[in-house]
């Protein structure tokens, strides 16, 4: 099991590779949540635009050299897709990203420019990574799982110990759930740090995947996935993510499509913050009220990804 060492080691380990990204507090606004106060990560300036950097970087360093010469492969709602093709990158081999036919195409543009090999196949995530699973070995290829692996999670941990550092005084963090690598990561050491800290996941309406494998106490896979949110929308987690959320995540709250377009809206108009509906799923909870904190309430939502979401209207 992994454990806050893990964590720590991994924050040294990407640091020359990462951004260390500010935190914000949500005041001067003209609307204001209904009742605490509000902080903001603002993952959507990490490195490619998302806090999947962190768990990429993490996993590529963590692999000898001469296993990464054949490349590196990945399954992805766009955003791991992007970080991975950084590694790719940084280590000078390639990179091959399989996407569902969802996925929106300023991703696929996005990671063709940072050098990826771009594969579209299946209708939502999980078909996806069975082609790019497949190929990995038939090909000996390096697979970088987006929340399943140790590596992965300990690099999204990393995120918790800024929020920390920077904000000690912190009572309760909102973090968007598609997979539940980051959440996974946040929560292990958040907790680690400070056991009183609650830790609320956030996932869409049409895709409570972990929600739905808490009550079931096991891992199960949804029928169907309704959501604009393509990032948020694995049918499937893994044991490693329902075994750590089950122990450091204290609830998880549901979010519409609609609610997500709103809080995507008001991080743009109110603070010039262009998130995609993903990364405003952790403030779409506050803004509409699924989560209602104390008044005296120090509540920090990740943003978690960047995107056009709530500055294009059509």
């Amino acid at each position: 099991m992994l454990t806050l060492s893990d964590i720590r080691a991994a924050a040294l380990r990407i640091a020359p590779y990462i951004r260390r990204t500010p935190l914000l507090e949500g005041k001067a606004l003209k609307q204001t949540p209904p009742s605490g106060t509000l902080w903001l990560k603002l993952e959507q300036l990490q490195v490619s635009g998302s806090f999947k950097a962190r768990g990429a970087v993490n996993k590529l360093l963590s692999t000898p050299s001469e296993v990464l010469q054949r490349g590196v492969i990945t399954a992805s709602g766009g955003n791991h897709g992007l970080e991975v093709a950084y590694t790719g990158y940084l280590a000078g081999v390639p990179a091959y990203v399989y996407l569902p036919h969802n996925t929106p195409p300023s991703k696929a543009e996005k990671l063709r420019a940072w050098g990826a090999e771009v594969i579209h196949h299946g209708a939502v995530w999980d078909d996806a990574n069975a082609a790019a699973l497949e190929r990995a070995e038939r090909e000996g290829i390096t697979y970088i799982h987006p929340f399943a692996d140790p590596a992965v999670i300990a690099g999204q941990g990393t995120l918790a110990l800024e929020v920390l550092e920077d904000l000690p005084q912190v009572d309760t963090i909102l973090v968007a759930i598609g997979g539940g690598g980051l959440i996974s990561g946040v929560g292990l050491a958040a907790k680690a740090l400070k056991p009183t800290v609650r830790i609320i996941g956030v996932e869409p309406v049409g895709a409570p995947t972990l929600k739905a494998s808490l009550a079931a106490n096991a891992v199960i896979t949804l029928p169907e996935i309704k959501t604009r949110a393509n990032t948020l929308a694995p049918r499937r987690s893994a044991p490693i993510n329902l075994e750590i959320i089950r122990q450091n995540v204290d609830d998880v709250v549901l979010v519409s499509d609609e609610a997500m377009l709103e809080a995507a809206r008001w991080l743009w108009f109110e603070l010039g913050i262009a998130a995609e509906l993903s990364g405003a799923a952790a403030t779409a909870a506050l803004l509409s009220g699924i989560y209602l904190p104390r008044p005296e309430e120090n509540v920090c939502a990740l943003i978690c990804g960047a995107g056009v979401d709530g500055v294009s209207f059509s």
